[in-house]
């Protein structure tokens, strides 16, 4: 059994025990349908690479990130310098998160935000749309076309949208035959042994179609690394741990954009 097996059994669990405590005819009561949607696809094709600024505790590969930090201040800080979207990461047993993380967030913050974690049932959706995300992950790797396309289908009917999380040609395939999706993250970790290689991006963008809003995942670190995705057309860029881990996390979004003190004061 792979690490992504272990989690996405974990994640049904987790689902069913919180679909007994509060049923699914209750969050559909609790939705709004005028509720403030920010979209999150038009944020990652403003001029320039975007950055999705990652809220995550902890992972199976790297431990503990930066316990203790103040959730608040974080994703303050990731809009101060330049985000153009928060990913805050809800799954508990092995990340550390939660609904109520991404419910602080949207109080705390303008920007759009997508709910990672590892969505296997409609039952996530709801809770999404309930808790405030604008968008969430549907990742290739841990679902049959089958539940691809009807969680696809039910994101989309929410007003949610959808980030199709790929990491290999195959995947690639699936997810352009079963939802031809408009947002393709191509991570570069392989959530089977949480190996990295970050050439993986360059490797499949060829076989995108152009008209694709693309995202790269893991692996990134530097403003050298952004300029080379940027200048081969990838569009966004998701980055968790090394934001985590910078000690002004504002000035580490400014310094991934190329974006210097300077910058910030005359407003650009």
């Amino acid at each position: 059994m792979t690490v992504l097996d272990r989690i996405v059994d974990v994640t049904r669990d987790e689902v069913r025990r919180r679909r007994e405590a509060v049923p699914l005819s209750d969050l559909e009561a609790r939705l709004q349908e005028d509720r403030d949607r920010r979209p999150f696809a038009e944020a990652l094709v403003r001029p320039g690479m975007s950055i999705i600024a990652e809220h995550k505790r902890r992972s199976p590969s790297a431990g503990p990130i930066r316990e203790g930090a103040s959730l608040v201040d974080i994703v303050t800080a990731y809009e101060r310098g330049g985000a153009a979207a928060l990913s805050i990461l809800t799954e508990g047993p092995h990340f550390g998160g939660s609904l109520q993380d991404l419910q602080e967030a949207r109080a705390a913050a303008t920007l759009p935000i997508l709910r990672k974690d590892f969505i296997v049932d409609p039952y996530q959706l709801y809770e999404s749309a309930v808790a405030g995300a604008d968008a969430v992950l549907l990742i290739v790797a841990a679902l049959e076309p089958r539940r691809l396309a009807e969680l696809y289908e039910e994101a989309r009917r929410l007003d949610l949208d959808v980030l199709v999380e790929v990491h290999d040609a195959e995947e690639l395939e699936t997810a352009l035959e079963v939802v031809d999706p408009q947002v393709i993250g191509i991570n570069n970790r392989d959530l089977r042994d949480f190996s990295v290689d970050v050439r993986r991006t360059f490797n499949l963008l060829s076989e995108i179609p152009a008209g694709k809003t693309v995202v790269a995942e893991s692996g990134l670190h530097s403003r050298e690394q952004i300029d080379e995705l940027e200048s081969v057309g990838v569009d966004a860029v998701l980055i968790g741990e090394t934001l985590m881990r910078a000690e002004d996390p504002e000035a580490a979004v400014r310094a991934l954009l190329g974006r210097g003190e300077r910058d910030n004061d005359e407003g650009i």
